[in-house]
């Protein structure tokens, strides 16, 4: 059973950057695809951010397209999500997730999720 832990969120002002890292244990992701996803209060959770399994591939929402890289390293078997410019919209708990196969930007097609990090953008 895969393990993953988001970690560097934070409270930070409109227009700085964050970095969000999700290392997962107990499967190698090589062969799994990475999602990064948001639940904002009172919202449903939202996809973000997807790459492929080789890393070759990856989906953005529109609403970051432009100021959010997600990007993977196979051998640390681990995620990231670097945020630039981030506004007080992009406030919400960050969760990953992966999947065995394709990227996918739908919430229930993916089969592990982390804890969530929460991200807070104050204006």
């Amino acid at each position: 059973q895969v393990q993953l832990v988001e970690s560097g969120g934070g409270l930070v002002q409109a227009g700085a950057s964050l970095r969000l890292s999700c290392a997962a244990s107990g499967r190698t992701l090589t062969n799994y695809a990475m999602g990064w996803f948001r639940q904002a209060p009172g919202k449903e959770r939202e996809f973000v951010a997807a790459r492929s399994g080789s890393g070759i591939t990856a989906y953005y929402a529109d609403s970051i397209q432009g100021r959010f890289t997600v990007s993977r390293d196979n051998a640390k078997n681990t995620v990231y999500l670097q945020m630039n410019s981030l506004k007080p919209e992009d406030t919400a708990v960050y969760y990953c997730a992966t999947k065995k196969g394709i990227a996918t930007t739908r919430t229930n097609e993916y089969d592990s999720w982390g804890q969530g990090t929460q991200v807070t953008v104050s204006s």
